[in-house]
């Protein structure tokens, strides 16, 4: 059989695989930790919940606009010019199946074959699989702990050649959880602009920030910034509605048209019900979001506190999301009964076969020898996941 060659080069999603392994494990009666999800433990607010029934009730049940209800656009619009300052109008903006829908249909209206695409690592797994499939050619542009795994302009700039079409930025980051400040973001849009580059500003932590933390969307740095750059976000992360399934973009006219084409061969509208729910959650009460992030700064203290205490890994601060990036370095080349951890991969192997922790390696992210921890699990679930993480790594030699 000849299959498509494209469609094998993708790989399987890491994170979702991990997150999956330990759902297994823990059916067939398995003791797991898992540090793998990239959605939030806490239930979906109850407001939103009521504002799905009373869709189904209204007989909200039908095809909708191609590109999203009309409430919901406003809603969204309100929400980056109350937050950001922002403007845009309801032509501009584009809901779809999740914020990797969106992602999708970016890549899909922007790249031509061979376009490249400056993706600073670590970057969320999707990234590049995206990419590949739209035709476009993936350039990393590698970070260091040091930097604080952020790219600069200085860096980008070595990267930039005639077939440069687009840069990715992810701030709050997945899976660092770093936040870019205004004055370096302020260098990177200038240098965009100057070569005409779009911005693929992936937005979808926006609202999870600690210590004071300001998310900047390169979007407010004037009508050529915005010009160039797509937004995606959604609901997923800050009102835990992974499996509702509804993300937007905000992008230039024209852009929008054309993924509202793309769509309206693809999917067709997104869910009705569940847009109605996200209209709910982005124009009703805020109040369970706020409880929220205040949990996650909580949880992030404590996983930051305990992966530090452990002899061999290490970690610097997350400002936003909910993922601690652990440097492994520190015990590369030890040994466990014998086999060499000679990768994240390996390591993270083995945890999960002796202390029944998941973990995700960092292959799938750009970068060697560091893990990612998702703190959307419980205080409970941190603790005796770090006692059994450090148990591990004393038993290395």
């Amino acid at each position: 059989m000849r299959y498509s060659q494209r469609a094998l080069s993708i790989s399987a999603s890491p994170t979702l695989a991990i997150d999956a392994l330990a759902k297994r494990l823990k059916e067939s009666g398995e003791d797991v930790i898992g540090f793998g999800a990239g959605e939030p433990d806490f239930d979906t607010p109850e407001n939103v919940k009521y504002a799905a029934i009373a869709a189904i009730v209204k007989g909200y049940t039908k095809y909708t606009p191609v590109a999203g209800i009309a409430c919901l656009k406003e809603a969204v619009a309100k929400y980056y010019n109350d937050n950001y300052g922002i403007s845009y109008s309801a032509d501009e903006i584009v809901i779809s199946n999740g914020a990797k829908h969106s992602l999708m249909n970016v890549f899909f209206a922007l790249l031509n074959e061979g376009d490249e695409v400056l993706l600073p690592s670590p970057y969320w797994v999707t990234y590049p699989e995206l990419i590949k499939l739209a035709g476009g050619k993936v350039v990393v542009v590698p970070t260091t702990k040091e930097s604080n795994y952020k790219v600069n302009s200085r860096d980008l700039q070595k990267y930039i050649t005639s077939k440069t079409k687009a840069f990715v930025l992810n701030s709050p980051s997945n899976p660092s959880g770093m936040v870019y400040t205004y004055e370096e973001l302020k260098e990177i849009v200038e240098l965009c602009i100057q070569n005409d580059i779009f911005i693929i500003s992936d937005e979808i932590y926006d609202k999870l920030v600690y210590d004071g933390q300001k998310h900047i969307s390169p979007a407010s740095f004037g009508e050529k910034a915005k010009e160039l750059t797509i937004i995606v976000n959604g609901v997923s992360k800050s009102y835990a509605m992974t499996g509702w399934r509804i993300g937007y973009t905000l992008s230039n006219r024209e852009l929008a048209k054309i993924m509202t084409n793309l769509q309206s061969h693809t999917t067709s509208n997104p869910n009705s019900i569940a847009q109605y729910a996200a209209y709910e959650a982005l124009s009703g009460p805020q109040e369970n979001l706020k409880k929220m992030v205040e949990e996650f700064a909580k949880r992030r203290d404590l996983i930051y506190e305990l992966v530090n205490e452990i002899e061999g890994l290490s970690s610097v601060k997350p400002q936003g999301a909910f993922y601690i990036w652990v440097d492994l370095s520190g015990v590369i080349g030890k040994s466990f009964d014998g086999k060499v951890i000679d990768s994240a991969t390996t390591f993270a192997k083995l945890l999960l076969e002796n202390e029944k922790v998941a973990v995700v390696p960092s292959e799938g992210f750009g970068m060697e020898n560091h893990m990612r921890l998702s703190y959307a699990t419980s205080v409970q679930n941190i603790k005796e996941g770090l006692v059994r993480i450090k148990r591990f790594v004393e038993k290395l030699k």
